[in-house]
């Protein structure tokens, strides 16, 4: 689709053993990249992971596939792991150009019922995580004079929802971060951005429809019509494919003035 502009380039994609991190992660090793997956995982499922992104790279020899893409196990909340998971990637492939802030975790609450513990790992995975893969990841990119940011937030960094306390503020203020390092690098060929998708159908929307049905006690069905994609307009979930594709332009050359933004990719629901 984008002529392999971004072939070699190196992306670390987190969060990506499942869900949309697993699509944007294919979506860039389609695109000529080598791909740092990363997420929390057993060993059946890292394998086969690892497996289905070889069917994206058939040509290329098993023993050289490690050069082209590989897991990274780390503990988002953990700083530490974090950066001794982007040393890892450094050493093993040079440098890092793109990277894609993924990793997510959601809980639903009233705020004066809202677990304090779940607060602090929705912000430390939702926000803390991402302030220090970019704070690891700059000087890299700076050295080498070229690097894409994208920050993978949700409609919810736009506009809030109730019970949704420290998911709402850890992505607000993730669209804060984006436009602050936005500004700080708008000199040096990086660029940072924001996407913002409404609902799409992943194991985390699974398991908050399971959850409502069951607290409302009412089918799925009217979930899905009643309260997920009540305030999406177009009454579909967003497909993953649209959220990779807006990824891969916004880590285009055309797309080198674009910095600073949140894009939502929702149905229409940030219009209202």
């Amino acid at each position: 689709m984008f002529n392999n502009k971004l072939k070699d380039k190196v992306a670390l994609v987190t969060g990506s053993s499942t869900g949309i991190g697993k699509a944007i992660a294919f979506g860039l090793l389609e695109q000529g990249c080598r791909v740092a997956l990363n997420g929390l995982a057993t060993k059946e499922q890292i394998d086969d992971l690892l497996h289905q992104a070889s069917a994206i790279t058939p040509k290329t020899p098993k023993e050289q596939q490690r050069n082209i893409f590989s897991f990274y196990a780390a503990n988002m909340q953990s700083p530490n792991e974090i950066y001794r998971m982007i040393h890892d990637i450094i050493k093993d492939y040079g440098q890092i150009d793109i990277l894609v802030n993924n990793a997510g975790i959601q809980y639903v609450s009233p705020i004066d019922d809202f677990p304090e513990d779940k607060w602090h790992n929705i912000i430390d995975i939702n926000l803390n995580a991402n302030f220090y893969t970019i704070k690891h990841i700059l000087p890299v990119m700076k050295k080498n004079g070229w690097g894409r940011i994208i920050n993978i937030v949700s409609a919810h960094g736009l506009v809030a929802s109730p019970f949704k306390s420290a998911y709402v503020a850890a992505k607000h203020g993730l669209i804060g971060l984006t436009k602050t390092v936005a500004l700080e690098t708008a000199q040096m060929n990086i660029t940072c951005n924001a996407i913002c998708p409404g609902y799409v159908k992943t194991a985390l929307v699974e398991k908050q429809i399971q959850d409502q049905a069951k607290a409302h006690q009412i089918p799925v069905e009217r979930v899905i019509e009643d309260i997920i994609l009540a305030p999406q307009p177009t009454k579909k979930f967003v497909d993953e494919s649209e959220v990779t594709t807006a990824v891969i332009f916004l880590c285009q050359p055309q797309a080198a003035s674009i910095t600073g933004i949140a894009l939502p990719i929702d149905g229409g629901w940030t219009a209202r």
